[in-house]
């Protein structure tokens, strides 16, 4: 089972979590929502939790709940940016489809 983050992403959080002056790392995880049924959930983190599954990349500590893990085993998070727009990207091997918006997915 991993977790892992591109270089431009771990970039992306380390910054994030200097301008924040606080946090241990990012916790990514998945709720039931959206016309496709689950959606990526990503804050930033102070604690890690004892039932948290932990992952290191890049320098920067991942934290996933059991129960979101079955749903993201094996994603890659990225960071891009296209034109005016930037943000996490999702890279999700288990995904089989996904909404027209690109909110949420299915597994």
């Amino acid at each position: 089972m991993t977790i892992s983050l591109t270089p431009k992403a771990a970039e992306r959080v380390e910054k994030y979590l200097k301008n924040r002056g606080k946090g241990v790392g990012l916790r990514l995880g998945v709720k039931t929502t959206g016309c496709s049924g689950m959606a990526y959930t990503l804050e930033f983190v102070d604690d890690t939790l004892p039932e948290d599954q932990v992952f290191e990349s890049h320098g920067i500590k991942i934290m996933v709940d059991p129960k979101s893990l079955v749903y993201i085993n094996g994603t890659e998070l990225d960071f891009a940016k296209e034109g005016l727009n930037e943000g996490f990207k999702f890279n999700n091997p288990n995904v089989k489809a996904e909404c027209g918006c690109g909110e949420s997915f299915t597994v």
